[in-house]
């Protein structure tokens, strides 16, 4: 089976089509994808923003993580759901549409930045967690920042154009 013929009985499902079809399932599961997406963003930008040094200064880089990204990974599983669940609702639209390709292709990047992160940068952290942040973590901060801006644009773009 190609890509297009699984993308067909995708949307084709009883699910899938519910969704579709139905008057109230796809805003409420598009509300939850949009409130999920505001707490992951929300929290990631807390320990962005500490680590390009503009906000946060009291707390550790450390003690921020344990507090926010048990929230962070929570609503990024359920964002990851809704998300799935509208994408099976259109799924032939939505892969062949520009500014969803875009973001699917934003938030790869952003996995990547924080996998260096997480594998590279912050294994030092015991050394500059209380004092001056490292380059390398203001760049990814920095970084993280400026993507999941763009992933929210292109994110919104896309209810422009899936008609």
């Amino acid at each position: 089976m190609d890509i297009n013929g699984f993308l067909t009985a995708l949307q084709d499902t009883p699910l899938a089509t519910a969704i579709l079809e139905g008057d109230n399932l796809f805003p409420w599961i598009e509300t939850t994808h949009v409130l999920a997406v505001v707490t992951v963003v929300g929290t990631i930008s807390i320990i962005d923003l500490r680590l390009i040094g503009v906000a946060a200064h009291t707390k550790s880089v450390q003690r921020l993580m344990r507090q926010l990204l048990p929230l962070t990974w929570s609503a990024f599983s359920i964002a990851l759901l809704a998300g799935l669940l509208m994408f099976s609702s259109k799924a032939v639209k939505y892969a062949a549409n520009v500014p969803f390709r875009i973001k699917m292709l934003l938030l790869l990047a952003a996995g990547i930045n924080m996998i260096i992160f997480h594998f590279v940068t912050y294994r030092t952290v015991d050394a500059w967690d209380e004092g001056r942040t490292p380059t390398a973590a203001r760049v990814a901060g920095f970084l993280s920042l400026s993507l999941w801006i763009v992933v929210i644009i292109f994110g919104r773009w896309i209810g422009f154009t899936i008609v």
